[in-house]
């Protein structure tokens, strides 16, 4: 079993893996200012909540918070558990086909080898989290390049600033477009907004990159709420990123990555 974490700007994915499909997962707030030790009090509580399943052999991680990463060593350390990091300079069976390569975000670079692991076709991944990144991933784990564009708390938030009389509001599915009041507006604005962007973000996409039929998969923590609204999203996997640390700790242990 390998536990495996995808450090976000605002929460924090983790994933108890045997093989593709996690044993167990937790989705946490992601605080920049927690020590080592707190990491690993926290882990030793998730983890010996469980029941049935082993204790994990090591922690693969991939972090877009470098703030975070002394506090990982630290945790790993206290609790006796091989970190592996994974980011773009890591040997894996992909290529970044773009200007500044090591620049590239971890959770990109993760779920480029993800996709061609799992999918193996042309793929456009739609990642929702603090912001909602567009990543274009041939068949063979090359990875184009993109869009990245404020996530989708960012409108209501800069809304709810600048506008003292209009409230915050949940992003969810709307009842009807067309509201009957301040809230219902806002709702119903917030969330078409996010959908008809993505929508209109992959359908440009696909005109200027020219693949024929891709995969357009979502994920990230707001993937399940909004993207089943998305006319252009054929699938949404909340996993797509833990499991492409799956595929690299596979890699790097020199096993197949066929699952």
């Amino acid at each position: 079993m390998i536990l495996a974490v995808d450090v976000g700007n605002t929460e924090t994915m983790l994933g108890l893996f045997g093989d593709y499909e996690p044993a167990d997962s937790w989705r946490l707030a992601t605080e920049r200012h927690r020590t080592g030790d707190e990491i690993a009090l926290q882990l030793r509580a998730l983890l010996g909540a469980r029941e049935g399943s082993a204790d994990p052999e090591r922690v693969v991680l991939a972090s877009v918070v470098p703030e975070l990463d002394r506090s990982w060593d630290e945790a790993c350390e206290r609790l006796d558990l091989r970190l592996v990091r994974v980011d773009g300079r890591t040997d894996l069976p992909i290529r970044l086909a773009v200007d500044e390569p090591h620049a590239v975000g971890a959770d990109r670079v993760v779920n480029t080898l993800a996709t061609s692991c799992l999918f193996g076709r042309d793929t456009i991944v739609v990642d929702l989290g603090t912001a909602t990144t567009f990543d274009c991933i041939t068949a063979d784990g090359t990875f184009l390049g993109g869009v990245i564009a404020p996530g989708p708390r960012a409108g209501i938030d800069r809304l709810h600033e600048r506008s003292s009389k209009l409230p915050t509001v949940r992003i969810r599915p709307p009842a009807r477009t067309l509201g009957r009041n301040t809230v219902e507006a806002l709702e119903s604005g917030v969330f078409f907004s996010i959908v008809e962007g993505i929508d209109g973000i992959v359908r440009r996409l696909i005109e200027e990159w020219g693949p024929q039929d891709p995969l357009v998969i979502a994920t990230g923590g707001l993937a399940e709420i909004v993207a089943p609204s998305c006319r252009t999203v054929h699938r949404v996997d909340p996993f797509l990123t833990l499991k492409g640390l799956v595929c690299a700790d596979r890699h790097l242990a020199g096993r197949p990555l066929v699952p």
